[in-house]
């Protein structure tokens, strides 16, 4: 029986007035004040890490039952870090998860360092490797509609890969080219050097994917996430926290509820321009008149020619069709 150890990684800052979310402040196009910023921040962190130890209890009771049925399964503990930088705010962090504990997971500290949040990611990673941690699985604190499954599915498919002996990586995208969730091993050929940190413009996941070609690492990816820094950021996501909500009635899912009760709470309200710029369905439907300009013909409008000219161009569509396939074919025959 092998014994290895994996880590659920939480970044975040210490929910301090103008220095998180400030984007979304009435100082910067917002409509929040700097000391509702870090509230909303605060309820954020505190739903991602209440779901995270969530999804990893839920893996650490599966390993604990397979190894009860099955003494030679691999023996695997699951620990919930939080890293933060400086140092100084580490204390600062404690104090956060102390004010609403106690959480039923002991949580780890890290202060990651660099100059750049490529090299503070970095950092971050090593110091676990070099804790002995086979695996990892980072996220940030503003995603409060990451779901439990993202994280247990990551970790499994980071033990897939290496039980393959090709040690792999896990990523899942943001809302703006980015990662909301990134995950490897110890032995996976890669790092994230140039990702967030470059001059170029390259997106962070286009970064990531050039370097699981360079390197031929397997990997995979699972749905977006939105992370929250803007006004329609927030937007999207609290549509999506009442949806999960109701959602919740029915299907396992893990409810943001700090987050979604502090928007509500505070009465933020979600409203979108009118839709005037719509398709004339009246006409399409055949129960109004055509507008003006190019609109296609409705069938029963066609004469017999130009139906039979539509008919012979799809013919002859379907037959290089027919072509190719039988060109591709016959390349592996």
């Amino acid at each position: 029986m092998a014994e290895k150890k994996h880590a659920l990684l939480i970044f975040t800052k210490p929910p301090i007035s103008g220095l998180v979310k400030t984007r979304m402040t009435t100082e910067y196009g917002g409509f929040l004040t700097m000391e509702q910023a870090a509230q909303f921040y605060k309820c954020c962190f505190y739903d991602v890490c209440a779901m995270g130890m969530e999804a990893i209890a839920e893996l650490q009771q599966e390993n604990d039952a397979a190894v009860a049925a099955d003494p030679s399964a691999d023996k695997i503990t699951y620990d919930f870090f939080c890293s933060t930088t400086p140092a100084e705010s580490v204390p600062k962090v404690r104090e956060l998860f102390e004010e609403v504990g106690p959480w039923y997971m002991d949580i780890h500290y890290l202060s990651d360092t660099g100059s750049t949040f490529d090299e503070h990611f970095n950092d971050a990673c090593q110091q676990l490797f070099d804790l002995g941690y086979e695996s990892f699985v980072a996220i940030g604190g503003d995603v409060p509609t990451m779901p439990k499954g993202h994280i247990k599915q990551a970790f499994q498919w980071l033990d897939y890969f290496q039980a393959q002996g090709t040690p792999g990586f896990v990523q899942a995208p943001c809302q703006e080219c980015g990662t909301s969730l990134v995950g490897y091993s110890f032995n996976t050929p890669i790092d994230h050097t140039g990702i967030y940190y470059n001059m170029d413009g390259r997106p962070a996941l286009d970064g990531y994917v050039e370097k699981l070609q360079a390197a031929g690492i397997p990997s995979a990816f699972f749905d977006p996430v939105a992370d929250i820094d803007e006004v329609t950021d927030l937007a999207h996501s609290l549509s999506c926290m009442k949806a999960i909500r109701e959602a919740a009635k029915n299907q396992p899912l893990f409810v943001p509820h700090r987050t979604l009760n502090w928007c509500e709470f505070m009465g933020i309200q979600i409203s979108t321009p009118p839709n005037d710029n719509h398709d004339p369905r009246d006409y399409l439907d055949g129960t109004g008149e055509a507008p003006e300009g190019d609109v296609p013909a409705r069938q029963e409008d066609l004469s017999p020619e130009e139906l039979q000219r539509i008919a012979k161009g799809m013919t002859a569509i379907q037959e290089e069709r027919q072509k190719g396939f039988e060109y591709e074919r016959g390349k592996y025959n």
